[in-house]
C-alpha cells in the first residue's frame, strides 16, 4: 500500500492549484513589490494586496490587518515582543498558558531580560484554560496574555472567545496563535474577540516560509525587525511574493472548501477514534473528546514507548507523530533519561508515561480506506512491543496472581 500521511498538525502538502498560482512569481513576475512605478513591481504589488484580501476574508479582518512574516514563530515573536514593549507603560506582566508552542514559551528568558515578568495559567485534564485560574493571576499590571487558539499535539480548542470577553473587561491585550485552526476551521477574529491572532498557510496546503499576523487597527504594536518599510513599518524586508501569492490561495481554497473539509475531517477522525477505543486496551485518549480539531485523534498507550510505536507504523507506510517530542532541548527529562512533552505533563500526564503518546492528523485527501488500514496494523503492532515490554509481563504476571 502507498505511504498513508497522518502526520498534518506537523505540515500539509502544497495543495496543487495553489503552485500553480506560485510558480509566475518565481521567474516571470520577479519584481520587487516596493518598486510600483514599474510594470515589473507593480504587478507583484498587486499579487501582494489581493493575497492579503483573501486572507482578511479567510479570518474576518480588514485588508490592513494582516502583516506579513516569514513564519508563525516569528509572527509569535511579533506579537509577543512587539505588544508588550509598544504597550509597556500599561504594565510588565504577561501571561502565557502551560500549553503554548516553543515558539512562544521560549520567548519568556528572553522577555524577563527586558524587565517583563512571565507567568503561566494552568489547564485542565483535557488541555482547556482555567479560566479561575486565569482572573487569579491577571493583575492591575498585567500588560499581555497569551493562549493558542487550539493545541496541535492533544487537539483541544481553546476558550478563546471566553478568555477574549474577559480581558477585555480588564484592558488587557490578548494574542492567539491560531496556526492550528485557521485555513482548518472557521475562524473570525471579530466574533473571537481577539487582539492580535498568528496564521500559517503551511498548515493548510500552502507554502513554507510564509506566514502572517493579525493585528486589530487600534493595537499598538512594535517592530522588531528594523530596516524599510513594508508591512506598513511592521515587518521590515523584501516581501517572499511566491509565498504571499501561495499564502492567499491557500486561503481562498480554505475558504471555499471549509464546510466539506471539516465534515470528512470529522467522520474520518470518530472513526479512528472509536476504532481505536475498540481495538486496544490501556488506550487513552488525550485532549477534549469534543471541543477538539477536526481529524485529529491522540492518546497514550500504556507498556508502550511512543517512539517505537512511531517507528513501527513507518516502516508499516504510516506516517504519525510521538507526544515524546524528544527532538526539543526543553522538555523535561526523567529518570529514563528520555524527554516529555510539556504539553503532557500540563494536563497530568505523568512523563513516564509521555513516552507512549501517539498522534494522528488526518488531512483532506485522507481516506476512509487508510484509516481502516491502519486500525488493521496497530493492534497487532502494540502487541509485539507489549510482548518485548518487562514492565508488560510483569503487570500480566500480577495480574495472574491477583485472579487466583
Amino acid at each position: 500500500m502507498k505511504r498513508i500521511y497522518f502526520d498534518h498538525s506537523a505540515t500539509t502538502p502544497v495543495d496543487n492549484r495553489v503552485l500553480d498560482a506560485m510558480l509566475p512569481y518565481f521567474a516571470e513576475q520577479f519584481g520587487n513589490p516596493s518598486s510600483v512605478l514599474i510594470e515589473e513591481g507593480g504587478i507583484p504589488h498587486k499579487a501582494v494586496d489581493e493575497a492579503r484580501e483573501k486572507i482578511a476574508r479567510l479570518v474576518g479582518a480588514e485588508k490592513d490587518e494582516i502583516i506579513f512574516t516569514a513564519s508563525a514563530t516569528e509572527a509569535n515573536n511579533l506579537a509577543i515582543k512587539g505588544l508588550a514593549l509598544a504597550n509597556r507603560d500599561k504594565g510588565k506582566r504577561i501571561l502565557f498558558s502551560d500549553i503554548e508552542h516553543f515558539s512562544i514559551m521560549n520567548q519568556a528568558d528572553f522577555m524577563r531580560i527586558l524587565g517583563f515578568e512571565i507567568d503561566f495559567v494552568r489547564v485542565d485534564n483535557y488541555g482547556v484554560l482555567d479560566m479561575e485560574d486565569l482572573k487569579k493571576k491577571v493583575t492591575d499590571g498585567t500588560v499581555l496574555v497569551s493562549v493558542m487558539h487550539a493545541n496541535l499535539e492533544i487537539g483541544t480548542i481553546e476558550p478563546v472567545k471566553e478568555i477574549a470577553s474577559f480581558l477585555k473587561e480588564r484592558g488587557v491585550i490578548f494574542h492567539s496563535d491560531g496556526a492550528g485552526t485557521s485555513g482548518r476551521i472557521p475562524v473570525s477574529v471579530n466574533d473571537l474577540g481577539i487582539d492580535t491572532m498568528t496564521i500559517s498557510p503551511h498548515q493548510f496546503y500552502g507554502p513554507k516560509g510564509i506566514a502572517a499576523l493579525y493585528l486589530r487597527k487600534d493595537v499598538r504594536l512594535a517592530s522588531i525587525i528594523q530596516g524599510g518599510f513594508q508591512e506598513m513599518g511592521y515587518r521590515a524586508g523584501t516581501e517572499n511574493i511566491p509565498g504571499i501569492v501561495g499564502f492567499g490561495e491557500a486561503a481562498r481554497l480554505a475558504m471555499e472548501e471549509m464546510d466539506e473539509r471539516v465534515q470528512k475531517l470529522t467522520m474520518l477522525g470518530r472513526r479512528l477514534w472509536d476504532g481505536l477505543a475498540s481495538s486496544i486496551d490501556y488506550l487513552h485518549f488525550t485532549g477534549h473528546p469534543k471541543q477538539r480539531l477536526p481529524g485529529h485523534v491522540s492518546f497514550w498507550i500504556e507498556f508502550v514507548e511512543g517512539e517505537s510505536l512511531l517507528l513501527w507504523l513507518n516502516l508499516n507506510s504510516i506516517a504519525s507523530a510521538s507526544g515524546s517530542a524528544c527532538a526539543s532541548n526543553m522538555m523535561a527529562v526523567d529518570e529514563t533519561g528520555l524527554k516529555a512533552s510539556h504539553v503532557l505533563t500540563a494536563v497530568g500526564v505523568p512523563p513516564e508515561i509521555c513516552h507512549g503518546s501517539i498522534t494522528f492528523s488526518l488531512g483532506k485527501d485522507n481516506t476512509m480506506d487508510e484509516v481502516e488500514h491502519l486500525l488493521s496494523v496497530i493492534p497487532g503492532i502494540v502487541k509485539r512491543l507489549r510482548d518485548m515490554s518487562p514492565l508488560y509481563a510483569s503487570f500480566k504476571q500480577q495480574q495472574k496472581e491477583h485472579d487466583k
